[in-house]
């Protein structure tokens, strides 16, 4: 059995009150995971094209705010 498909049977396991614990740890640390992720990418540069996208679009008239 694989680490992915004990985990999936583990989790199968888990109270109401368990899986709900574990629900919300895993959304934290999936969101820290993608925090890090965008960080790195930014740092090496991998986004700076969409500053580029965001100036041309500000240039156009068409950026839309978030």
């Amino acid at each position: 059995m694989s680490n992915v498909e004990n985990i999936e049977t583990r989790i199968k396991e888990l109270s109401p009150e368990e899986l709900t614990a574990f629900r919300e740890w895993f959304i934290k640390f999936d969101a820290e995971a993608w925090d890090r992720e965008i960080e790195a990418d930014s740092q090496e540069g991998r986004l700076d094209f969409l500053v580029g996208e965001a100036r041309e679009e500000k240039a156009k008239g068409t950026l839309k705010d978030l």
